[in-house]
């Protein structure tokens, strides 16, 4: 298990603009928050893979970011196209190789899981939320999920690796507007086995096919979510079609 112990020594990979995002990032998130990371040693140290983690609250991806940094990544992320265009943000966004994504579609000339995968040739950590958006569930375990971190994975034929967090919604709540600064916060993050792909691979990217492989997938999130909680795991996979939920913006919870 690897607690609040100083981050890995910078990898080859860590550019200068990572390590100018770790100097502003960094301070503040160890401020907020204690790590304690269990499993680490499942983080892939070299080589691409796909990293997928649960999503409740919106300052997930960067409890993600500060975890694997911390254990010598740099994430590459699938980030909503808007965030592009935001003073500042976006020129990181841009400058650190992150992936603009549509809602509403793609870029013409640009297929986003094109580019993921690119990034995967290339040796690079891409994160990919399967659940899309924060998790539509009242009890904040993951909801049912979208197929781009399978599809991705198997086009590449990289490992997909799950990983699961709690905590975060302590430091800011789905939805929240604010972050709560004291007193700190302890986050835990367990990271998981490869999914076992293996019953999928080399039978086409059909719908039916991608479905039931990111049921494998959601499954072992939600697994490694039970043992942060210390609950059973939920009997059934919350569905947002069956609740009459959007699963883009905001939403009213029950």
């Amino acid at each position: 298990m690897t607690g609040s112990t100083s981050p890995t020594r910078v990898a080859s990979e860590k550019i200068p603009i990572f390590r100018l995002l770790a100097f502003l990032l960094v301070p503040p998130m160890e401020f907020l928050a204690r790590y304690v990371i269990i499993d680490g040693h499942k983080l892939p140290r070299t080589g691409a893979f796909v990293f997928s983690p649960n999503h409740y609250s919106e300052i997930d991806p960067v409890v993600i970011g500060r975890v694997m940094y911390k254990l010598g990544r740099v994430p590459r992320y699938l980030a909503k196209a808007s965030l592009f265009s935001v003073p500042v943000m976006g020129w990181f966004l841009r400058t650190s190789g992150q992936i603009p994504v549509e809602r509403t579609g793609v870029v013409r000339g640009q297929d986003p899981i094109a580019a993921a995968d690119a990034l995967a040739h290339a040796g690079h950590a891409v994160v990919i939320y399967p659940e899309g958006s924060l998790t539509r569930d009242p009890e904040l375990w993951p909801m049912r999920g979208k197929t781009g971190a399978v599809r991705m994975a198997l086009l590449a034929d990289i490992p997909l690796i799950p990983v699961a967090h709690w905590g975060t919604q302590h430091v800011m709540p789905r939805y929240g507007k604010k972050i709560s600064l004291f007193p700190r916060k302890t986050i835990t993050v367990k990271i998981g086995d490869p999914v076992d792909l293996s019953a999928f691979r080399g039978k086409g990217l059909d719908p039916k096919l991608l479905t039931a492989a990111t049921a494998v997938l959601m499954a072992d999130i939600t697994k490694l979510l039970a043992d942060l909680r210390d609950e059973p795991v939920p009997a059934e996979t919350w569905d947002p079609s069956k609740h009459s939920q959007s699963e883009i913006g905001r939403f009213e919870q029950p």
